[in-house]
């Protein structure tokens, strides 16, 4: 059997083995979805940047994480980011199944929920003035949909979607300079939350509740 997630307490210290133990757990994770990566420059740097992720640096900016990896300039973590060919799908799949290996429960959860990143600037794929859950108002920002996976043996996301309001679907020129494809047309949230669940139901992830806010609970058809 496969040991399951460590969960830390609060004020709890963590001992050198277990951050060893940790490392080895995140190299044999990225054993699993390395294939997913058409060349080896960004298969190579795929396992620095998650390293970065889940390290002690403050911002996770390509700055600090391509530092953190020991490289002086950002541009291979804004290569992996930007243009680098792997399927994001499959790396999600491949999440999923690792999950279920190691938190898998009939009489799990699933959480629809929402975040959002607030940003400066117009290029961001969906970014635009609407209203950030972070700060409570209306801002520059992109939305996320995301679903969490809840169980007795510990909690972690299992699907994403990002939301693309109508004045980005309908400005096909500006789709393209994100790299958002001439296919993707408008959906509303709980579309995508419905969208997400069906790819959990297709896969038989155990599930006995799902819940979520009023927003998406007065839908009908989700509910249904």
């Amino acid at each position: 059997m496969k040991p399951p997630l460590q969960i830390v307490p609060v004020g709890v210290q963590t001992t050198f083995v277990e951050v060893w133990r940790w490392g080895q757990e995140l190299e044999r994770l990225y054993a699993r979805i390395s294939p997913r990566f058409a060349r080896p420059e960004p298969q190579r740097r795929a396992l620095a940047f998650l390293k970065g992720i889940v390290s002690a640096v403050e911002r996770k900016n390509n700055w600090q994480l391509a530092e953190h990896a020991g490289e002086a300039r950002p541009d291979g973590m804004q290569r992996l980011l930007n243009s680098a060919v792997w399927d994001a799908d499959l790396v999600r799949d491949d999440l999923r199944a690792y999950i279920l290996e190691r938190l898998g429960d009939p009489g799990a959860i699933v959480v629809i929920d929402e975040t959002s990143f607030r940003k400066r600037g117009k290029k961001s794929a969906g970014v635009g003035m609407q209203h950030c859950g972070t700060t409570g108002q209306v801002e520059n920002c992109q939305v996320g949909m995301f679903l969490a996976y809840t169980s007795s043996k510990g909690s972690t996301l299992l699907d994403r979607e990002l939301y693309l309001p109508m004045r980005w679907t309908e400005d096909r020129e500006r789709c393209r300079e994100a790299g958002i494809p001439d296919e993707v047309s408008f959906q509303t949230k709980p579309k995508l939350a419905r969208r997400m669940l069906e790819r959990i139901f297709a896969a038989q992830v155990p599930v006995a509740w799902v819940v979520a806010d009023s927003v998406y609970g007065s839908n009908l058809d989700l509910r249904t």
